[in-house]
């Protein structure tokens, strides 16, 4: 899940769409349009600094899990297996939001 915390109007921009709905960053192909990551970062490892790197943030208080959507044709334990993550009370959750509880 990824929340927008500043930059609205450049995702907005990179999406081509001008909403702030959660429409914006459902999936990571998404998410990579709107963080402007192409495949120029095929490989690149996180772990290091140089660019594109995860660094840790503040811990969310409450987790929401649930199965992943729109991956039917999987495996029935990949289908129904725990893999959608979410922070509770956020407004970027994206449908169906129906699925996601507390672990």
């Amino acid at each position: 899940m990824v929340s927008i915390l500043i930059g609205l109007k450049t995702i907005q921009q990179r999406r081509g769409q001008i909403t702030e709905k959660p429409v914006l960053l459902t999936g990571p192909g998404k998410v990579g349009q709107a963080l402007g990551i192409s495949t120029d970062w095929s490989n690149h490892p996180l772990y290091m600094p140089g660019g594109l790197e995860l660094l840790d943030g503040p811990e969310p208080e409450k987790i929401l899990t649930g199965p992943r959507v729109g991956i039917e044709y999987a495996l029935p334990e990949h289908v129904n297996a725990l893999w959608r993550f979410a922070i509770a009370d956020t407004p970027w959750i994206s449908a169906p939001k129906n699925t996601l509880r507390p672990p």
